[in-house]
């Protein structure tokens, strides 16, 4: 049923388009989302005291409804850390340095082992596990800092944080503001995560194979000084960095990879999804947190517990800060705006962004095609802020808006939004999202993003053309 549109639904779509034109000036939108709630509140309750109160709950709506993956993404930040200070993560990655004979070897062999890790600890956790030992081995066998930083930057932050199976922050945050299960989401991205990575990792060797062949980029004498724990107990702030011996080291190195893998066993046996999936794994990495800080710190373990936990915290709303009064309003396109402000939407409607969905079918004819590229084109823009997630909170209600315009595709629009938003943004051509892997590396960030533009542009264009056919 076409519901009447009011002036609700049009000062939404004015922000909607405000928010873009902010990201694009590559300024910060905060402002601008709670200016929105705010006017929003304002039209909808004919009281400035209940749309100030409304800006205020509709936070605590949106952390609410993230709060889930705010928690496992900083559970799992801070066990990494445990494992950065207790030395574990060096053993649980030697085993694969043996592999690394060639330049070429290097490249894909770190590339795909960083994608692996970064499904279960996200990218920049994942960094710190891994690059401090494979860098110096990669540079022996002649690949330069600045291929480990592009192999370490694509597989990472471009084909798992865009996919993101594991952990399943990424998905759960697109199908819950598109209004889908995490499942259609995750089941959608695959062909289009398949063709993003193939294309960009593979154009990314070619032009660096290329580079070193013509004597463009070559191994520089400091590409080997990456900062290393001494044998000596250190401290950073108040975590304490410390070996254990080199038999504990490998126990625990066994050990951590079963769990995880016992993990996925019981989540295909008992078909667990999105938040439950995320519980698991979440619950997991806390006891391993608890087992090996009690293990390696002895009587101080328990104080030493609270001090990683914290270290997780602080990363957790740090990543997620900007991301929150953002969500917040674009959850207010959804019932959310009737969870904070009550019933003051029209008769019969299923939400602002739906309505204007609706509206949207009736009034201009689009199609596929049309539906693809604005997806790829919103996603891009979003990511140039930084932060995909702040633009994966916007993909999904557009990409609920085109669908219904179009008469389905939802899963796989919503799935190239977020494609487009995180390989942009989250990230691996904005220079200010690639610092986790330049500095580990010791690379100019300018430098990492200008050499990945070409590949991540390029391989958008396919993602885009392949998802028009799938729609």
């Amino acid at each position: 049923m076409l519901v009447s549109l009011n002036s609700l639904h049009w000062i939404y779509l004015i922000f909607i388009l405000l928010i873009i034109g902010v990201m694009i000036r590559k300024r910060d939108t905060t402002l601008v989302c709670i200016l929105g709630i705010l006017i929003l509140g304002v039209v909808a309750t004919k009281s400035l005291p209940l749309a100030v109160t409304g800006v205020f709950n509709s936070l605590i709506y949106a952390i609410t409804e993230l709060l889930g993956t705010i928690l496992i993404i900083s559970i799992i930040y801070g066990m990494s850390k445990v494992l950065e200070a207790t030395g574990i993560n060096e053993v649980m990655i030697s085993p694969f340095t043996r592999f690394i004979k060639t330049p070429t070897l290097a490249y894909w062999i770190i590339g795909i082992l960083m994608m692996v890790i970064s499904w279960f600890f996200w990218p920049s956790p994942a960094v710190a596990l891994m690059g401090a030992v494979l860098l110096p081995v990669a540079v022996r066998v002649g690949l330069p800092a600045i291929g480990v930083a592009v192999a370490m930057n694509l597989f990472g932050h471009g084909i798992a944080l865009s996919s993101d199976f594991i952990i399943q922050g990424a998905p759960k945050l697109t199908s819950e503001s598109a209004g889908l299960p995490v499942g259609d989401v995750i089941s959608a991205s695959i062909p289009l995560v398949i063709t993003m990575g193939v294309v960009t990792t593979i154009i990314a060797f070619i032009s660096l194979k290329k580079d070193m062949k013509s004597g463009k980029i070559k191994v520089q004498e400091n590409d080997t000084n990456i900062a290393l724990f001494s044998n000596e107990e250190e401290t950073e702030g108040d975590i304490v960095k410390t070996r254990l011996s080199n038999k504990t080291k490998k126990t625990f190195a066994i050990i951590i990879p079963i769990l995880f893998i016992l993990d996925l066993f019981i989540m295909i046996r008992l078909n667990l999804q999105g938040g439950d999936a995320t519980a698991l794994v979440g619950g997991t990495a806390v006891f391993i947190l608890i087992l090996i800080s009690m293990f390696t710190y002895k009587n101080k373990g328990m104080e030493q517990i609270t001090e990683f936990l914290i270290t997780g915290f602080k990363f957790g709303f740090q990543i997620f800060g900007p991301v929150i009064p953002i969500a917040a309003f674009f959850y207010m396109g959804d019932m959310g705006f009737v969870s904070v402000f009550g019933e003051v939407l029209p008769e019969m409607s299923e939400g602002l962004v739906n309505d204007l969905g609706v509206a949207l079918a009736h009034a201009v004819p689009l199609n596929d095609f049309v539906g693809a590229i604005t997806l790829t084109s919103v996603g891009t823009i979003t990511g140039l802020d930084g932060s995909g997630f702040s633009g994966i909170s916007l993909v999904g209600p557009i990409a609920r808006l085109f669908s219904t315009a179009i008469g389905g595709g939802v899963a796989t629009l919503t799935a190239l939004g977020q494609v487009a938003a995180i390989w942009v943004g989250g990230g691996t051509i904005v220079p200010w999202a690639v610092i986790p892997a330049a500095a580990i590396c010791g690379v100019d960030p300018f430098e990492l993003a200008r050499r990945n533009l070409k590949p991540v542009i390029i391989g958008l264009i396919v993602t885009t053309i392949v998802a028009m056919f799938i729609i």
